[in-house]
């Protein structure tokens, strides 16, 4: 898998992804439907800025990634 999301791109997505699962927690929010969003755009927040990679990027032909990089991770 290729890298799309670059490194300032990854740790803000980090970053946002853990404030919305804490928030959800926190608010007690897990069992209303407003709560599981959060939580879903949460978790894929987080997994894309750990995994590098981005599927709407793909589709859209974004990368934020310098191609150093992206050529390393294949």
């Amino acid at each position: 898998m290729e890298c799309n999301v670059g490194g300032i791109d990854r740790g803000i997505r980090v970053i946002v992804g853990i404030i919305l699962i804490g928030l959800m927690i926190l608010l007690g929010l897990y069992s209303q439907l407003i709560g599981i969003v959060i939580g879903i755009i949460g978790l894929l927040m987080l997994v894309t800025g750990a995994s590098g990679y981005c599927p709407l990027y793909k589709i859209l032909g974004t990368n934020t990634c310098k191609t150093q990089v992206a050529t390393e991770q294949k």
